[in-house]
C-alpha cells in the first residue's frame, strides 16, 4: 500500500531518525516525535509535505493522547505505530537503585504502552494497522551488566506477544523488532548507567560496560539497512512476531534456544512429575 501514515517515536537521532528518512524516500508520510523545541523544524525539513514533527514525551500520557489525537486530526490516519524512543542503562542489579529500574521503565515500558493504547482505538476504528515494537536483542537473552534494561524490553516483549494475539482478529498486526549493535548514538548519549559501582561486580557487570561504550561507534549494524528491513516487515503480507537484525542478535537469539531446549531435555523427567496421582 503506498502512502502511509507513520508514527515514529524518538526521531531527533539514531535509529529512528534514519527509518524516518527511509520511511519518507519511500514515498510515505511519518509523523515524528521529538522532546526538544528545536528539532521541530530540523525534523519538518526532510521532506516537505510528508515529514511532520510533534514534540511529544512518552512518560506523559496527557500529552501522548493529545499528540496521537492532533496526528489524526492532521493527517485522518495511522496505518504504521513505531515504539522507537527508550534508553539503555549499564549496571549490576544490585547497583542499581529502584529509582533507575522505575526510569528505565517509565520509558521503554510504560511509554510505548501508553502510546499503543493511544493508537489502538484509531487502528480498531479502521480495521488495519501495524504495532512495531522496537525492541532489542537485548529483550529476549539477558546479559550480565544489562539487567535494569533487559527488564524493560523483557517485559515489553511480553506485553506484545499477548497484544499480538488480541488484535489478530481486529486486523492488526504486531512485530518485535531485536536489534543487535548498530552504529548510532545507543552506546553514547543515549545510554546511562547506575550511579553506584560495586567491586564485586568488576569482573561481571563493568566488564560488560566497558565493552558497550568502547564500541561506540564502531558497532557492525548499519541503521540504514536495517531501515529498510523494517520497511519489508510493515510491506509483508505475514510479517513476523520477533525479527532480530545482524548476526549478533540472530546467534544471540538461536544460542538462547539452544540453552533453553537442553534444559527441556535434562530435566523433563522431574519438570513434569508435578501432577496429582488419582
Amino acid at each position: 500500500m503506498a502512502n502511509k501514515v507513520w508514527f515514529i517515536t524518538g526521531v531527533s537521532s539514531g535509529f529512528g531518525r534514519v527509518l524516518a528518512e527511509e520511511v519518507v524516500r519511500n514515498g510515505d508520510k511519518v509523523i515524528g516525535t521529538v522532546r526538544q523545541h528545536r528539532q521541530l523544524d530540523e525534523f519538518n525539513a526532510i521532506a516537505e509535505g510528508k515529514a511532520f514533527a510533534y514534540m511529544m514525551d512518552v512518560t506523559n500520557p496527557d500529552g501522548v493522547k493529545a499528540t496521537v489525537e492532533a496526528a489524526i486530526k492532521h493527517l485522518g490516519r495511522i496505518e504504521v505505530l513505531v515504539n522507537n524512543a527508550g534508553f539503555g542503562f549499564l549496571g549490576a542489579v544490585e547497583e542499581a537503585s529502584v529509582k533507575e529500574f522505575r526510569e528505565v521503565m517509565e520509558t521503554n515500558f510504560f511509554g510505548a504502552l501508553q502510546v499503543t493504547q493511544a493508537v489502538l482505538p484509531h487502528m480498531r476504528r479502521q480495521g488495519s494497522g501495524h504495532i512495531v515494537q522496537m525492541s532489542s536483542v537485548a529483550g529476549f537473552r539477558s546479559t550480565q551488566g544489562f539487567g535494569v534494561y533487559n527488564a524493560s524490553k523483557f517485559a515489553l516483549e511480553g506485553m506484545s506477544e499477548a497484544l499480538a494475539q488480541e488484535v489478530a482478529p481486529l486486523g492488526i498486526k504486531v512485530s518485535i523488532i531485536e536489534p543487535g549493535p548498530f552504529r548510532t548514538n545507543f552506546a553514547g548519549s543515549s545510554i546511562k548507567a547506575a550511579q553506584q559501582e560495586m567491586p564485586e561486580y568488576e569482573s561481571t557487570a563493568r566488564v560488560f560496560k566497558n565493552t558497550i561504550l568502547g564500541y561506540a561507534g564502531q558497532q557492525e549494524g548499519d541503521p540504514v539497512k536495517a531501515a529498510q528491513v523494517l520497511l519489508q516487515v510493515v510491506d509483508n503480507e505475514n510479517p513476523p512476531l520477533r525479527l532480530p537484525l545482524g548476526q549478533t542478535a540472530y546467534n544471540a537469539v538461536r544460542n538462547k534456544l539452544q540453552q533453553v531446549e537442553q534444559d527441556l531435555k535434562n530435566w523433563e523427567s522431574i519438570a513434569t512429575q508435578t501432577s496429582f496421582d488419582d
